[in-house]
């Protein structure tokens, strides 16, 4: 008989993160994969669903305007338990570390269904950078029978917390799989990630550096010095910003009011998945915030200035893929201007080792799963 597997997922990088793991059980005879998403990211989630192919088989269309947190997970626990009540299955599946993971992980608890964790194991070991994530993710660790660590380091970082070495497994970042999956769809129908073509008309011949800014700890004044560090950036007539902005009316208002008109910035709306892998291709250095970009650019030689205090991903710092520079506007354009100056510095990262995978992580997890 076919193990019973249900796939929560409700934000865009959940989604971009698990589609592998979805295309994998789907095709899988040891598997009947039921997929649940909360829909945390309505638009954004979306457009991966597309891209991906996959129907989910429940949509809790969760998230309203100014919800808060403690709202958001009360209906993502009241929600994604209704939907285990129906489907009983025999293994939930969570991803990283958003309110719908947290949520789905502990109403699984609350049913006795074991739960597996894809990419366990991150801590920046401070509770409020990024914030909430990494308390999210230390619960959904306290509660995982099934460990999917994408690195050594996440690995390591599990049993520095007395978890069960039995149950942690080092998988490598399904990131790396879908990356690798959507290229190759690109090259196959080019027409997918055309959008872009008249910035890049619009740019050509400058250097164009790619910006996504949106985690919950630099709302505020950590927008302004973000958004004050482009300005300055943009200032340097061979360079040219493409920013996708977020849809958060708290990184919106400060982008918008800012940068809107600079000649050489780009604001533009939220790329579905196959336009900003397109973005990491044609950018030459990618300024973020996003744990996910800290993956996925080095797997097409970009090099990563993180715009955060802290990172649960140091393997990327320690291989020499990314840099952490915090919100400081003189530090973010010093170490831009550095990478974008010296020729040495920019390929010491380009063609630095991304540690983060090698496109097969997927079938890894579905192994795991077939024989927990």
């Amino acid at each position: 008989m076919s193990r019973r597997i249900l796939t929560v997922f409700g934000t865009r990088p959940e989604a971009i993160k698990l589609f592998p793991l979805v295309h994998a059980l789907k095709a899988d005879s040891r598997f009947d994969s039921r997929v649940c998403v909360s829909a945390q990211h309505r638009g954004m989630l979306d457009q991966v669903l597309e891209i991906a192919g996959i129907t989910p088989d429940h949509d809790l269309d969760l998230m309203r305007p100014g919800q808060s947190l403690d709202a958001l997970t009360a209906a993502l626990l009241t929600g994604l338990g209704a939907v285990m009540d129906e489907e009983k299955p025999e293994w939930v599946v969570v991803q990283g570390d958003t309110a719908t993971a947290m949520a789905g992980a502990l109403a699984a608890y609350y049913r006795k269904i074991p739960v597996a964790h894809v990419e366990a194991g991150l801590r920046s070991g401070n509770i409020h950078h990024p914030w909430p994530e990494e308390v999210n993710r230390k619960v959904i660790g306290t509660i995982a029978a099934l460990h999917c660590a994408p690195t050594e380091t996440a690995a390591e970082a599990l049993r520095r917390e007395n978890v069960d070495t039995g149950t942690i497994h080092v998988t490598g970042n399904t990131v790396i799989d879908a990356l690798h999956w959507v290229t190759a769809r690109i090259e196959r129908e080019p027409g997918l990630a055309a959008g872009l073509a008249e910035l890049e008309r619009r740019f050509a011949g400058k250097r164009i550096v790619g910006v996504t800014s949106h985690r919950r700890e630099n709302f505020g004044e950590g927008m302004e010095r973000i958004a004050q560090a482009i300005q300055l950036l943009a200032a340097q007539p061979d360079l040219a910003i493409i920013f996708p902005v977020h849809l958060n009316p708290n990184v919106r208002s400060v982008m918008n009011e800012r940068l809107a008109g600079l000649d050489n910035v780009a604001l533009i709306e939220p790329l579905d998945y196959p336009h900003f892998a397109r973005l990491l291709d044609i950018c030459h250095l990618m300024l973020t915030d996003s744990g996910g970009v800290q993956e996925e650019a080095p797997a097409l030689g970009k090099p990563v200035l993180v715009m955060r205090e802290t990172t649960e991903r140091p393997e990327g710092v320690a291989a020499g893929t990314a840099e952490l520079v915090g919100t400081d506007p003189g530090r973010i354009v010093s170490e831009a201007t550095r990478l974008l100056r010296d020729e040495p510095a920019y390929a010491r990262m380009a063609k630095a080792h991304n540690p983060f995978g090698d496109g097969k992580s997927a079938s890894r997890i579905a192994e795991l799963l077939a024989t927990a």
